[in-house]
């Protein structure tokens, strides 16, 4: 059987339910585990509060991840699936409270649109959370269709949104220093 080539994958992390940001951190532990994957770099930790909500919620806490994986997208979303909900993720309804949200924001330079994966993620330009840590480890990065993702920070700079520490990374990741993703 012939395994796929490796290809950089973006993910992003969010919590805002119980600890938030020790969550995200076993969220990571957890995807060092996956098959033919390793976590390459990630982001600062970041917290702001939740947007286009009915309800008051408590505030979330995100980051992206890089993963160099040979899962195909479609195994990649899976695995995510099955991660959140291990971590107790219940989907009530758009926007709710979550104990972890796994969101592929990006698979290489390519682009799907099925009924249960669009690949760019179809709000990653629209949202301050995710920008602001995918530009961290990638501040030159363009996506399919939306081009360079720089450009889009205009747009969400009144977004209130706090950089908080580096996400914590278990020993036994071995990371690239975040200038190595840019090149």
């Amino acid at each position: 059987m012939t395994q796929n080539p490796f290809v950089t994958a973006y993910v992003g992390l969010g919590a805002n339910l119980g600890d938030a940001p020790g969550q995200l951190a076993a969220a990571v532990q957890r995807l060092t585990l996956l098959p033919r994957t390793e976590v390459i770099a990630l982001s600062h930790l970041y917290r702001s509060g939740a947007i286009e909500v009915d309800a008051p919620q408590p505030d979330y806490y995100n980051a992206v991840a890089a993963l160099r994986t040979q899962l195909d997208a479609e195994a990649l979303l899976a695995a995510l699936l099955a991660l959140e909900a291990r971590f107790g993720r219940i989907r009530t309804g758009y926007h709710s409270p979550r104990t972890l949200d796994l969101d592929l924001l990006l698979y290489g330079n390519e682009r799907y649109c099925l009924p249960h994966l669009t690949v760019p993620h179809p709000r990653l330009h629209q949202r301050a959370f995710v920008l602001l840590p995918l530009l961290e480890l990638a501040p030159d990065l363009t996506a399919p269709g939306l081009g360079r993702l720089l450009d889009y920070l205009p747009a969400v700079a009144a977004q209130p949104i706090t950089r908080i520490a580096p996400l914590a990374a278990p020993e036994s990741t071995r990371l690239q220093p975040i200038e190595a993703l840019a090149q």
